[in-house]
């Protein structure tokens, strides 16, 4: 696990195993870190609000190869229902 600092969302603390998965690597610690605050609470908020488990670990892992593709947002989501 790298030890830089994860930094988090602005609604939203991020869950374990997002930050698990973020901090296990550099590009993508780097990658995220560089999002405004934001951009990760509309991340974070994406992954959490799914209701089954396989669809919350797809948000998981597709936050990964989305951020290292360059995508800043998730793709195709109305946004974080806690900004209304």
């Amino acid at each position: 696990m790298l030890k830089s600092k994860l930094s988090s969302g602005v609604a939203h603390e991020i869950p374990l195993d997002l930050s698990k998965k973020l901090s296990s690597d550099v590009s993508v610690l780097e990658r995220w870190n560089d999002l405004t605050p934001l951009a990760r609470n509309e991340w974070i908020c994406w992954t959490v609000t799914t209701k089954k488990p396989e669809t919350r670990q797809n948000h998981v892992d597709r936050t990964m190869t989305e951020l290292l593709s360059g995508k800043r947002r998730p793709c195709c989501w109305a946004g974080c229902a806690h900004r209304k």
